[in-house]
């Protein structure tokens, strides 16, 4: 099994993988399809996502169960399939890396409920814990090496996968959450609150995938960094936002409005980075040689994720920073 801290032995920062939904999606999913029914039906498809990100780069790679738990899967009638699905997807993602000559960890992507919690909504703590044990209880028999909450936006549904998880696992957990509106996540949660309550929780890694914009998720991971000294902090954010060309959406985060922001977060404290939404294994490889000094970092404004009335500031090269101890 391959460890987060194993790796973080001997480099300096991981980079994780990029898009999968969207990667489907423009693939040929049809829209409103469940994006892990391809885990059965265009497993190669699959496959070949992954190695395009390995063969950028990734050092981390998430499967394709991001809505893989019994509630989002009954949508698509596909909630009575829900171990299938799930060990599916490892295999899936370890056939990507049987060419792969270094070290590859596959963390079990495990999405929210996509229901609200009570009091808030109908659905209760026990049963979220019960959808997250049988989601996570398929990615570890199916050989996963870390389970990867992603996405979240609320405390009680991270304590309910975390509670799940370990009813049937005691595979280590990275959890992230997607801040976007004002600095906090949709539920209200700051990075701080987040990353106080998840060390408290003895998981591996804590960081902020998704959201709005790249300026909420850079002073997210600033905040989370500043508060867990020694647990590694993930980056993982949308490739901008979606706009509308003619009659295509896409997202306007190029690969070097990426390799940027990902400088950005790796000095504020970032050792996992990656992409999410709208990102390709362009973004991936853009990423790794700017993070690694091949090529120069992109001269690309961005405004300050502390101050966003301030001036814009040109990115520039990262500072050697020393190695934790993890």
């Amino acid at each position: 099994m391959v460890l987060i801290n194993e790796l973080l032995t001997d480099k300096e920062y991981l980079l994780a993988d990029g898009a999968m939904g969207t990667q489907i999606l423009s693939s040929g999913l049809p829209a409103g399809d469940a994006p892990e029914r391809w885990n059965l039906e265009n497993p190669e498809k699959i496959t070949q996502i992954h190695q395009s990100y390995l063969d950028s780069g990734s050092d981390i790679i998430l499967t394709n169960t991001f809505g893989g738990n019994r509630l989002r899967l009954q949508l698509h009638d596909l909630d009575q399939r829900v171990e299938e699905v799930n060990r599916s997807a490892v295999t899936n993602a370890r056939r990507a890396i049987r060419q792969i000559e270094r070290p590859i960890l596959i963390a079990g992507s495990m999405g929210p409920t996509g229901e609200l919690i009570q009091p808030l909504g109908s659905l209760t703590f026990e049963e979220a814990v019960d959808a997250f044990a049988e989601q996570s209880a398929a990615l570890a028999e199916g050989g996963a090496d870390i389970l990867w909450l992603e996405t979240l936006s609320d405390l009680t549904e991270v304590k309910a996968g975390i509670t799940g998880i370990r009813k049937v696992t005691n595979l280590p957990i990275a959890v992230t959450m997607s801040y976007d509106t004002a600095g906090r996540t949709m539920m209200g949660v700051t990075a701080t609150e987040a990353a106080t309550t998840l060390t408290d929780l003895g998981v591996a890694a804590i960081g902020a995938n998704c959201g709005a914009n790249l300026p909420d998720t850079e002073l997210a991971v600033s905040e989370i960094a500043n508060t867990c000294k020694e647990i590694p902090v993930i980056s993982k954010a949308n490739a901008g936002i979606p706009v509308w060309k003619g009659a295509e959406l896409v997202f306007d985060g190029t690969p070097e409005v990426l390799a940027a922001h990902a400088l950005r977060v790796r000095e504020a404290g970032a050792s996992i980075i990656g992409c999410c939404c709208g990102s390709t294994s362009s973004h991936i490889e853009l990423i790794a040689k700017v993070l690694s000094g091949s090529v120069p970092p992109p001269d690309i404004n961005f405004i300050e994720p502390d101050n966003r009335t301030a001036k814009t500031k040109t990115t520039k090269p990262i500072r050697q920073r020393r190695r934790r101890n993890q």
